[in-house]
């Protein structure tokens, strides 16, 4: 049987893919203790990595939960609380993520897009909440990340709708970062990496922290945590300084 799960390092990002492409990348037990493997392995690696991708194989994000689980579970009224803990070590990465969404990103893998830190979509991606359309609930985190991201209101509407939207709308609701035309896709996408990964990753880190642990709360209550008392230099300060005033001198 196939990897579920790819993974390829390229130019400090670790790009993962799932893996299941004759199903959709449809998310089952067995993809997501694979993607749990990579991603502790990766939590691990905050020196040679910089940045993780998560997409998926075959033109299409994830069709979300496979069916034939879901239905299982429903039968033994099984409560698949490992999923959600998979999918926070997604948002609790140290690097920052970003889930690049082609084709479908349903239910489900909406909740697997909504952890990472940045959504890059196609133009012709779909995504949809199904989620009532099946007589189920989100469980994964959605009902929290989504209207978190997009408002209320607009959470609302995709949710009781059920309606599926193109990497446009997505976009211009504030669900993805960037929409990039289907044959600009991974162009845009290595532009995009090349430019997180230009920066200190130091301090992409320390950043993401402060979102984490500041989210939420009041400006006065960010303002105590003792995460914001620190040195403010990343150990290659110096070098980016250095580089900077060089660049600027005549000749150089």
């Amino acid at each position: 049987m196939n990897d579920l799960v790819l993974r390829d390092n390229r130019d400090g990002a670790a790009i993962l893919t799932l893996n299941r492409p004759e199903k959709l990348n449809a998310l089952s037990k067995d993809l997501i203790e694979r993607l749990e493997e990579h991603l502790d392995t990766i939590a691990r690696e905050t020196r040679t990595v910089g940045l993780v991708i998560l997409r998926g194989a075959g033109g299409n994000f994830s069709a979300g939960h496979d069916m034939n689980e879901v239905l299982s579970q429903v039968k033994a009224h099984a409560k698949p609380h490992h999923y959600v803990e998979v999918i926070d070590k997604v948002a609790n990465l140290p690097q920052p993520v970003i889930s690049a969404v082609q084709g479908h990103c349903s239910t489900g893998a909406l909740e697997l897009a909504l952890a990472a830190d940045l959504i890059v979509a196609a133009s012709s991606a779909c995504f949809t909440d199904a989620y009532a359309r099946w007589g189920l609930t989100p469980i994964w985190g959605l009902s929290l990340r989504l209207p978190h991201r997009i408002g209320t209101a607009k959470a609302a509407e995709m949710m009781y709708t059920c309606r599926t939207y193109s990497g446009a709308e997505a976009f211009e609701m504030h669900l993805a970062n960037f929409c990039f035309a289907d044959d600009e896709f991974e162009a845009q996408l290595a532009r995009l990496a090349a430019d997180i990964l230009a920066n200190s990753w130091f301090s992409n880190q320390v950043d993401k922290r402060a979102l984490l642990a500041s989210d939420g709360l009041t400006l006065r209550d960010a303002h105590a945590l003792s995460l914001f008392k620190n040195e403010g230099l990343a150990p290659d300060a110096t070098q980016r300084v250095t580089r900077f005033f060089k660049r600027r001198k005549p000749g150089a």
